[in-house]
């Protein structure tokens, strides 16, 4: 029916500590025992699950079988995503238009990734590289030799340095930032807290744009999701607290790789069309998230993003970092779990980690990481090639 709508609920959340590469178990045991998490945590059982979708990148077609197998086999449709590092927050975007068109009353989604050590290197055939045209662009801007991803986030920071006079000592205040909050979730790789002098002190990889700690690790892990209609919630006595009150994808335009500005080719213009397409349909602004979970797979990233979500007007990140509106007791508390810098980036469980966690802020059971008062909490996952998701979790009781 044209126009149908049903409203989407998280029912549960489910996440397993993520870890180094080689200290993981395998992929589908970790992406198995995070839909028994999710599953237990809503009080849903698979036989109930109607829809699955399996977001991982590295992997073999059909994974995603393997992983939803071992939780259970009853023959529903199962849908193998891969989006980039935006891969978990796509799961959860097909997942939620299936409850909320009305083709399913519960879906599951679900991310993993078994990662190698080192840099990030995307996957391609031989002959046709789906980065060229991106490559090309980036190559005319920036002229460094490093791998892919640091040069594209690492030259939209300094493509953001030249133009609004944001230093490297931001960037590391975003980092330091990022460890004070890891510290206090058990899930995370990284729980160690450090300085802005010891970010900035640390190996340098890009000089005067880059330290490596300001680049988030690759990890091994797994995060569900499971999401029902509020109908099959009242039925079954589920928790109804947490609803997925806007959702919006975008993807490239032919001005990222015309514009020649290195911070377009990163996202940036991708997270504000998504983001002032949520805001719009849920009739709010950014001026009422209390709490977000965004893409720092570069402390950089994080930066462009405050203004590219509208948590402060271009070129005003610098104070929006100086004056604390990104941590505890700020404006908009920014990845409260650590993020990606210090939780870990396994690409296909990143965008449902930060589903796991804003559930937990808006249910108020996020332990030492609670944010008080939260009512509307904002994720932003991102990915190269590229794909921006934009979801609005709201306190729904």
């Amino acid at each position: 029916m044209a126009g149908y709508a049903r409203e989407v609920l998280v029912a549960g959340v489910g996440m397993i500590p993520f870890t180094k590469p080689g200290q993981n178990p395998p992929y589908d045991e970790m992406g198995s025992d995070a839909i028994r998490l999710a599953l237990e945590d809503g009080g849903v059982t698979f036989d109930e699950v109607e829809q699955a979708y399996a977001g991982y990148v590295f992997g073999e077609s059909c994974s995603g079988q393997r992983v939803i197998y071992k939780a259970g086999m009853t023959g529903i449709p199962i849908v193998n995503v891969n989006n980039n590092c935006s891969t978990g927050s796509t799961a959860l975007f097909l997942a939620r238009q299936a409850v909320e068109s009305g083709a399913v009353e519960c879906a599951l989604a679900v991310g993993f990734e078994q990662m190698r050590p080192g840099a990030i290197a995307p996957i391609f055939s031989d002959r046709i590289s789906p980065f060229e045209d991106f490559d090309n662009a980036c190559s005319e801007l920036v002229d460094v030799d490093l791998p892919l991803a640091l040069r594209y986030f690492g030259g939209a920071g300094q493509a953001h340095m030249k133009r609004y006079g944001t230093t490297l000592a931001d960037f590391a205040k975003v980092r330091a930032k990022a460890s004070r909050h890891a510290a206090r979730n058990p899930l995370s790789v990284f729980r160690k807290e450090m300085t802005e002098e010891e970010v900035l002190a640390a190996h340098v990889i890009w000089p005067g744009v880059m330290t490596r700690p300001m680049a988030c690790p690759p990890t091994c892990g797994a995060a569900a999701a499971v999401l029902v209609s509020r109908e099959f919630a009242k039925r079954h006595g589920l928790d109804p607290q947490v609803r997925i009150a806007a959702q919006a994808m975008t993807t490239d335009t032919p001005d990222t790789l015309g514009s020649k500005d290195m911070m377009m080719l990163v996202g940036s213009e991708m997270t504000q069309r998504a983001a002032k397409a949520v805001y719009e349909k849920a009739g709010i602004g950014p001026e009422d998230i209390g709490v977000a979970e965004l893409h720092d797979c570069f402390a950089h990233n994080e930066v462009i993003t405050y203004e590219g979500l509208g948590f402060c007007p271009e070129g005003g990140a610098q104070k929006f970092i100086a004056d604390g509106d990104n941590t505890y007791g700020g404006r908009v508390v920014t990845n409260p779990s650590g993020g990606l810098l210090s939780k870990g980036h396994p690409l296909g469980a990143t965008g449902l980690a930060q589903c796991y966690e804003l559930s937990h802020q808006l249910r108020g059971t996020a332990d030492d990481r609670q944010v008080e008062g939260v009512h509307h909490a904002l994720q932003h996952n991102l990915g190269l090639g590229g794909a921006c998701v934009v979801t609005l979790y709201e306190k729904a009781a």
